[in-house]
């Protein structure tokens, strides 16, 4: 898995160096039916993913950028496994010249990862793990540093964008943490958590190449998730999972009090 997963990160390099930074603030984009942003730069960047993947290893692909009936059939299809990519994370940053984007792959086996890649190629930062292997930011064991011991310590990672009103209305007047943060890249957010630079997270809904090589980076870093109701977050529908996740599963456990008080209160 070691070899495995070195030319994985060799292949996200390789594709940030020479199809992503190359086009940084230099591609117009349109919008997908969904709204969200899509560049010369997010196809290229797929395009050559596949293709090093496939030398790699020659599972099937499912990449941000297919159609949802091709997504749909990878997915069903995929138990013996398959590459989930998505070619940049974080289009609109990227579009609008804020350096937080980033490659995520993940290669899934029966609906969860067992090999994770996230690349910011801006930061040359690679976040990596392998089941049972650890988790890992470039050469260096994640995490980074210890979180702190109480929710109203917390730097935290919330995307508002996707939850119950009455939850966002209940974080904006009377939030448990000590500061907030959206940064636009869910890839990165995960990665983020696992390393410390984050201490809890939320997220109302993702798609599996949002959460599939972080989730297992997380995981193997000694992080903990789960879904806003407490719910085991891999039993969720994979094309939209809620996500509560926190540094260590202490902090979850506040983390979950807390959502779970809040999604009562009217």
């Amino acid at each position: 898995m070691k070899t495995l997963l070195d030319q994985v990160i060799a292949a996200a390099r390789e594709v940030g160096r020479e199809e992503i930074m190359p086009r940084y603030l230099k591609v117009a984009h349109q919008r997908k039916m969904d709204g969200s942003l899509l560049t010369e730069a997010d196809l290229a960047a797929q395009s050559a993913l596949f293709e090093r993947l496939r030398a790699i290893a020659p599972y099937p692909m499912l990449g941000e950028e297919m159609s949802e009936a091709e997504q749909h059939e990878v997915w069903n299809r995929g138990d013996a496994g398959f590459w989930c990519v998505d070619p940049i994370d974080g289009t609109s940053n990227f579009v609008n010249g804020l350096p937080f984007f980033a490659v995520s792959i993940a290669l899934v086996r029966q609906g969860r990862a067992v090999l994770g890649v996230v690349y910011d190629p801006q930061a040359d930062e690679a976040f990596h793990a392998s089941e049972g292997g650890g988790a890992w930011l470039n050469g260096d064991a994640l995490p980074l540093k210890l979180p702190p011991d109480r929710l109203n310590r917390c730097m935290a990672g919330i995307d508002l964008k996707r939850i119950d009103r009455t939850l966002a209305g209940n974080l904006a007047r009377e939030h448990p943490f000590a500061s907030q943060r959206n940064l636009g890249a869910s890839t990165l957010d995960w990665c983020y958590v696992a390393a410390g630079r984050l201490h809890i997270y939320l997220h109302g809904g993702q798609k599996m190449w949002d959460y599939a090589a972080g989730w297992l980076i997380l995981k193997e870093a000694g992080g903990a998730v789960s879904g806003l109701n407490g719910a085991d977050f891999l039993a969720a529908d994979p094309w939209c999972r809620p996500v509560l996740a926190a540094q260590t599963p202490e902090l979850l456990a506040q983390w979950q009090g807390w959502v779970a008080g809040a999604l009562k209160s009217t």
